[in-house]
């Protein structure tokens, strides 16, 4: 039984991979911008808790959206630079867009799923998800018969 947190590799809505593809996507990343928009993310574990960090400069909590279905951590978000009024603005050099990601990640047995907080600072935001605590054997006493 695994109980590390993984990456969740569904491939809905991306275009069919070989299994050349999928090998090559797993060892550099996408080959095309896909992966190029994902955050970059750390997963860390304590005695207590899993905790994930993930790097969203320019996003703030207004933009990020986080669900846990079927045991599965899913973060995404989504900026829009390209529809704002700009007042008559000339850029030279506009670089700055629309942009979203998504990233999921399969979670251990083990998470106390209804207990998960997220905190968002300074572009960083961290994802605490409690573990459950193991239920140790229970001792029975053996008394000594009368």
């Amino acid at each position: 039984m695994a109980h590390d947190i993984t990456r969740y590799n569904n491939r809905t809505g991306r275009r069919d991979l070989s299994i050349f593809d999928d090998f090559f996507d797993s060892m550099l990343g996408a080959w095309d911008n896909y992966s190029t928009r994902l955050p970059a993310v750390d997963v860390e574990e304590t005695p207590e808790n899993y905790i994930v960090k993930a790097e969203l400069p320019g996003f703030d909590e207004n933009n990020v959206k986080i669900t846990v279905d079927k045991h599965v951590l899913t973060i995404s978000g989504k900026i829009d630079e390209t529809n704002k009024d700009e007042n008559g603005k000339k850029y030279l050099i506009k670089e700055r867009r629309y942009e979203s990601f998504e990233r999921s990640f399969s979670l251990p047995d083990g998470l106390d799923e209804s207990a998960i907080t997220a905190d968002f600072a300074n572009g960083i935001l961290t994802v605490t998800l409690p573990k459950t605590p193991e239920e140790q054997p229970k001792k029975i006493e053996v008394k000594i018969g009368k």
